[in-house]
């Protein structure tokens, strides 16, 4: 495989695996856990959960922007 696709596969397959990752603990935490619904009031867990869903939203995209903004990495 040429080595400029397969640095760039590498990047795509970061991007994804890190994507699914943060979905599943986002998921996880706000639906199985109960803290993204607001049912009478609002609890302490679901400020934790909103205030964690936004930093790490932040990073999340920090990370993105970071990985595609460097150039390909290509042995020679």
């Amino acid at each position: 495989m040429e080595p400029e696709v397969r640095a760039y596969l590498v990047r795509i397959l970061n991007t994804i695996s890190v994507s699914v990752l943060w979905l599943i603990i986002c998921t996880t935490a706000g639906i199985q856990f109960d803290y993204a619904f607001i049912h009478e009031t609002i609890s302490a867990g679901n400020i934790i959960f909103y205030i964690w869903l936004l930093l790490s939203l932040g990073l999340y995209i920090w990370y993105l922007i970071r990985l595609w903004s460097k150039p390909l990495n290509i042995p020679e």
